[in-house]
C-alpha cells in the first residue's frame, strides 16, 4: 500500500507531466499551423503526397491556379489523365531511390483547361529508413518562363521560401561545398547565407565532429539516403539534439551533391526522457491498481453472491442469460447450467394480476433505449412458487457506446407489497377520516364568520352607543362641569375607542387566516416608495432621514397585504423613533442562502428588551405603556401573520435605547421583470 505522501507525489508528478504534455502539444500545433500558414502564402505550389500517391495536403496557391476549393484525393485528380503514368512513375521513383527527376506536365483545371507546370519533388524518410511522404514544388511554366531563365530570382524565391522554415536546410556538392543554405542553418554557425555558400564543409563543421558525420556523408553521396539523431553542443554549452537527414541530389542518374536537413528535436527528447521516468512511476502504480482492481473484483464477487433480498444477473441484447450468480441461484432457485443460454422471460409470472403487463421484449427496449427501466410485477422460483419484486434493468455500453448486454437486479418485495396493501387499507381509512374532519372544519368556519359577525354588529353596537352618549354628556357639561367628572369622560371616551380599534385588529386578524393569497410580480421598491410617501403625509412636521436601497428586487406575492404589512412595521418605526431630533430609517435587502430574500426594517428608535419579548408577535402585547406610545398591539400581529402566509417569517433584533430591526424573508419572483405601475395606484395599495 502507498503512504498518502506518496500517493500525493505521483499525482504531482501526473499533473506535471500532463501540464508539460499540454504545453509541447500547444507549441507543436502553433508550429504547424505557423508552418501550413507559410505553405498557404508561398508563390509556388506546394504539394505533399504519402506513398499511396494520396495528396496529404495542398497549399492554397496551387489550388488557386486549378481553381479549385477542396483539395483532390489523389495525384491523378490533379492532372490530365495522359500524366497519369507519368507522375506515378515520379511519385514511385521517389519513394524507392529517394530520388526523381523533375517533370514537367500538365494539371487539370476546375474549368477543364490544362495547365502547364514543373515538378521538383523531395522525399522524407523515418529513422528506419520507411518513407514518410513527397514534398513537391510546382512553379507555373506558362507565366514563369521568364522566372526560370534567371536564376537570381530562382535563388530568390527558394530563399524567400526556405528562411521561413524553422529547420535548418543547406546543400553541398559532391566536392563538399556550400552551395545554399537557409536563414536557420547559417544563424547557427554565426554567419549568413551569402557568407556561407562556398565554405567548405571541412570548415563550417567543428573538427571534433567531422570523424562522426564524414562516414555518413560518403553514404549520401554514393546514393544513399541517412537519416539519423546526434547530440550537438551549443555555443553556450547546452545540449541540444538534432534529427538529420542526408538526401543524395542525383541528376541525370549521379549524385551531384547532397541535401542536409536539421531538425532541433530537443524539446521533444526532452519530453520522452521525463514521460520515460513518469511511465516507470505510472507502471509501478498500473501494477498496484491492478492488485486493487483484482481485490475488488473478488469484493464484488463476494458482495454479490451475498446479498440476501437482492439477486443480480447478466442477459444480451435479446434476453439471453449470460452470467447467473450464487444470488441470482438463491433467489430464484434455479442452477446455473439450468438457466445459462435461457431467456429471462421463464423467470417472469404470466398472470401479474394486471400490476405490470408490459411486454418483456418492450422492458428490453425501453432499457437500450433510456439506458435503465424500472418494473415491478411476480416472479417465478424454480418450484413455481411466486415472489413480487422490482427489477432493474440497466443497459451496459462501453466507451464507444456499443450495447454489451443489459444487468438485471431484483429484489424480493413481497413483504413490502404486503405492507403496501395494507397502507393502501389505511389510506382509504384515512381519506374517509380527512373527509368528515373537513365536513367539521367547514361547519367550524361557517360557525367562525357567524361568531365574526356578531363581533363586528352585536359587539360594537354598545360600544358606538358608549361613545355617542359619552359625546353628549361633555357637550353638555362643556367647560363648567366637574373637573374630574370631565376626566371619566375623557376616560371612558378614550376607552371605548380603543376597544373598538382591538376589535377591528381583531377581525382582521381573523380574516388574514381565511383571506385567499393571490401571488403576483410585486416590485418593492415601488410598493415601499407609496407606503413612505403616506407616511410623509400623516407625520408632515417629523424629520426623519429616509435611507432606501436602489435595488429592491421583485418578489412573490399579495401587493395589498404586502403593503399592509410594510405599512405597520414602517409605521412602528416611525412611532418609536418620534424621541429622536433627527430619526433615521434605513430599508435593505440581501440574498437569503437557502432562497427568496430577506429585507430589514432598522430604526434609531427607543428599541426595547429583546429577551423579555416573548410575545412580540401576540395580538394585543405592547413592549411600551400606551401612555408613552399609543397603540393597540395589533400591528406586529398581522405582520407576522401576513409574512408567514406567503412562506415566510419575521423576526427582530434590538436593544433598550440602540434602535430595532426588523428582518422578514419573502419568495423571489426570479424574473425581476421591468414593471411599471403608476404612481397613483401604488399610493392606493400602501393606504
Amino acid at each position: 500500500m502507498d503512504t498518502p505522501s506518496s500517493s500525493e507525489g505521483m499525482e504531482t508528478a501526473e499533473l506535471a507531466l500532463d501540464h508539460l504534455l499540454a504545453l509541447r502539444t500547444q507549441e507543436l500545433q502553433a508550429a504547424l499551423d505557423s508552418a501550413r500558414a507559410l505553405s498557404d502564402s508561398a508563390p509556388c505550389g506546394l504539394l505533399t503526397f504519402d506513398a499511396a500517391q494520396h495528396c496529404v495536403h495542398v497549399n492554397q496557391t496551387l489550388l488557386g491556379w486549378l481553381g479549385r476549393t477542396e483539395p483532390a484525393r489523389h495525384l491523378h485528380d490533379l492532372v490530365v489523365p495522359a500524366w497519369h503514368d507519368a507522375i506515378s512513375a515520379h511519385a514511385e521513383s521517389l519513394r524507392q531511390s529517394g530520388h526523381s527527376e523533375p517533370l514537367e506536365l500538365d494539371m487539370l483545371r476546375a474549368d477543364g483547361r490544362a495547365l502547364r507546370v514543373r515538378m521538383v519533388s523531395t522525399p522524407m524518410f523515418d529513422a528506419e529508413g520507411h518513407f514518410l511522404h513527397g514534398n513537391a514544388a510546382l512553379t507555373r511554366l506558362d507565366e514563369q518562363a521568364s522566372a526560370d531563365a534567371s536564376s537570381g530570382t530562382s535563388d530568390s524565391l527558394l530563399l524567400s521560401i526556405t528562411n521561413r522554415i524553422p529547420a535548418r536546410l543547406a546543400y553541398y556538392d559532391k566536392n563538399l561545398i556550400c552551395r545554399f543554405s537557409n536563414q536557420a542553418n547559417a544563424v547557427r554557425y554565426g554567419k549568413t547565407p551569402a557568407e556561407l555558400v562556398g565554405s567548405p564543409l571541412s570548415q563550417v563543421v567543428r573538427p571534433e565532429i567531422l570523424p562522426d558525420i564524414l562516414p555518413r556523408v560518403a553514404q549520401a553521396l554514393s546514393g544513399q539516403t541517412q537519416t539519423f539523431e546526434a547530440e550537438r553542443m551549443a555555443t553556450d554549452g547546452q545540449r541540444n539534439y538534432f534529427e538529420i537527414h542526408y538526401i543524395p541530389d542525383f541528376q541525370n542518374g549521379a549524385v551531384e551533391g547532397i541535401f542536409i536537413e536539421l531538425h532541433d528535436i530537443t524539446e521533444r527528447r526532452r519530453t520522452e526522457e521525463f514521460v520515460l521516468h513518469a511511465n516507470h512511476d505510472l507502471e509501478e502504480r498500473v501494477r498496484e491498481r491492478s492488485a486493487e482492481l483484482f481485490a475488488s473484483e473478488q469484493r464484488y464477487r463476494l458482495m454479490v453472491d451475498a446479498i440476501q433480498d437482492y439477486c443480480i444477473y447478466f442477459v444480451d441484447e435479446n434476453g439471453g442469460i449470460t452470467e447467473w450468480t450464487e444470488s441470482a441461484q438463491r433467489l430464484h432457485g434455479h442452477t446455473r447450467s439450468q438457466i445459462m443460454g435461457r431467456s429471462y422471460e421463464v423467470l417472469l409470472s404470466a398472470d401479474n394480476a394486471g400490476e405490470d403487463e408490459i411486454d418483456p421484449g418492450q422492458v428490453l427496449r425501453l432499457a437500450k433505449a433510456h439506458g435503465q427501466w424500472e418494473t415491478r410485477g411476480w416472479r417465478l422460483r424454480e418450484d413455481g412458487s411466486r415472489f413480487w419484486a422490482h427489477t432493474v434493468l440497466t443497459a451496459l455500453r462501453n466507451e464507444a457506446g456499443e450495447l454489451q448486454g443489459l444487468s438485471s437486479i431484483t429484489r424480493d418485495m413481497t413483504a413490502a407489497k404486503s405492507l403496501e396493501d395494507v397502507m393502501n387499507d389505511l389510506n382509504r381509512e384515512l381519506e374517509k377520516r380527512v373527509a368528515e374532519r373537513t365536513r367539521q372544519l367547514v361547519a367550524a368556519n361557517k360557525d367562525l364568520d357567524v361568531f365574526s359577525h356578531m363581533v363586528s354588529h352585536d359587539l360594537r353596537a354598545p360600544l358606538r352607543h358608549i361613545a355617542g352618549f359619552v359625546g353628549l354628556l361633555q357637550e353638555q357639561m362643556g367647560d363648567s362641569g366637574d373637573t374630574l367628572a370631565l376626566q371619566y369622560q375623557n376616560s371612558i371616551a378614550k376607552a371605548s375607542r380603543r376597544m373598538s380599534l382591538m376589535i377591528e385588529g381583531l377581525l382582521e386578524f381573523a380574516r388574514l387566516g381565511r383571506v385567499t393569497i393571490t401571488p403576483q410580480a410585486v416590485p418593492m421598491a415601488q410598493l415601499l416608495h407609496g407606503v413612505i410617501a403616506h407616511l410623509k403625509q400623516e407625520n408632515p412636521d417629523r424629520r426623519i432621514e429616509w435611507v432606501i436601497e436602489n435595488d429592491l428586487p421583485v418578489v412573490r406575492g399579495d401587493a395589498m397585504l404586502l403593503a399592509q404589512a410594510l405599512g405597520n412595521l414602517l409605521d412602528n418605526a416611525v412611532k418609536y423613533t418620534r424621541p429622536r431630533d433627527l430619526a433615521r430609517i434605513e430599508v435593505g435587502w440581501k440574498v437569503n442562502p437557502v432562497g427568496g430574500r430577506t429585507f430589514f426594517i432598522a430604526d434609531n428608535g427607543v428599541g426595547f428588551d429583546l429577551e423579555k419579548a416573548h410575545n412580540l408577535f401576540v395580538m394585543f402585547q405592547r413592549q411600551h405603556h400606551s401612555m408613552d406610545f399609543e397603540g393597540t398591539g395589533t400591528g406586529l400581529a398581522l405582520s407576522q401573520r401576513i409574512i408567514e402566509r406567503h412562506g415566510g417569517r419575521i423576526w427582530s433584533e434590538t436593544a433598550v435605547g440602540e434602535g430595532c430591526t426588523f428582518y422578514f424573508t419573502l419568495p423571489f419572483d426570479g424574473l425581476e421583470p421591468e414593471m411599471a405601475f403608476p404612481a397613483s395606484s401604488l399610493t392606493e395599495l400602501s393606504v
